[in-house]
């Protein structure tokens, strides 16, 4: 029996819903046929599951062949054990279906539901996609930091501008600049000690990638918050913090990510927090006659 933990989900269904984060976290750089083969193992896992390679490969207009790289791109052996943790999935709960794309006479109703479902998956999703040993090397890199700086373009500058405040209230000295004319004259002006912490849900954000490397080869330490292994700024990173992220249609994935972004860097704070106190609660008293903003 599946207990309801909250929200109408179950225990079962959370379980399952990490998996899924962890190989959407794994997906990010695949050939072109090898991601068929991974679309269709998420949007159809039962079928995969049951299926025999080439079954799943003519489904996919691949080779069967190229259904065992994918499978081995995941980190499985081979498409057995593919299967034999799809198995394991199916025995904790149903697969969850994935959103539906929204329609232009889509009711306010309907996209309320539907945002709210995308915010649930990506912050359920994020439990089985984050390695907590690169969570804890963010934090040691962080908590030893001479400065830090903080950028993310368009959707992800919300984050990185969270950041900023977030990290001085408990303090560390935090820097951000939004446009990136100025972001790249500071990265490059960046050194050993420092740390650059770079938001991008893609990983493939030209002018995110752009100052984070330029701060990288300025001799800083590279923090990326994103959504896939294997992506540019994953790989140029130091440490990456991957969140995962559900194929979603374009109007719900920006928002899915920022809530999952923004979990990674409470729990990013938080720990910097406990690791820290004196600096935490010094910073606190620097705050305390500051005009009430909320």
């Amino acid at each position: 029996m599946n207990k309801d933990i909250g929200n109408g989900i179950t225990e079962g269904e959370r379980q399952l819903q990490q998996w899924i984060g962890s190989i959407q976290a794994r997906s990010g750089d695949l050939a072109a046929s090898e991601a068929k083969v991974v679309d269709l193992l998420l949007t159809d896992p039962l079928f995969v599951g049951a299926s025999t390679t080439a079954q799943v490969a003519a489904r996919a207009g691949v080779s069967p062949p190229t259904v065992i790289r994918a499978a081995r791109a995941l980190g499985f052996s081979g498409f057995p054990e593919l299967k034999i943790e799809i198995a394991r999935a199916r025995g904790t709960a149903r697969f969850f279906a994935p959103p539906e794309v929204l329609s232009a006479d889509a009711t306010s109703g309907s996209v309320l539901e539907t945002s709210i479902r995308a915010g649930t998956d990506a912050l359920t999703a994020l439990g089985g996609a984050i390695e907590l040993s690169s969570l804890d090397k963010a934090v040691g890199l962080i908590k030893d930091a001479r400065q830090v700086f903080a950028f993310g373009a368009g959707p992800s500058s919300t984050v990185a501008a969270d950041a900023v405040f977030r990290l001085r209230a408990v303090g560390v000295m935090t820097v951000g600049v939004p446009d990136h004319l100025s972001a790249m004259i500071a990265a490059r002006l960046m050194g050993s000690g420092d740390v650059f912490i770079a938001v991008s849900s893609t990983g493939r954000t030209s002018s995110t990638l752009a100052v984070a490397d330029a701060a990288s080869s300025a001799g800083a330490s590279l923090i990326a918050i994103t959504n896939q292994y294997d992506t540019p700024l994953a790989t140029l990173a130091d440490v990456a913090l991957v969140v995962g992220g559900a194929p979603l249609p374009a109007q719900m994935a920006a928002a899915g990510s920022r809530l999952a972004h923004l979990v990674v860097l409470d729990a990013l704070v938080a720990t910097l927090a406990l690791r820290d106190p004196d600096r935490s609660r010094l910073a606190e008293r620097a705050g305390i006659d500051l005009p009430d903003i909320s």
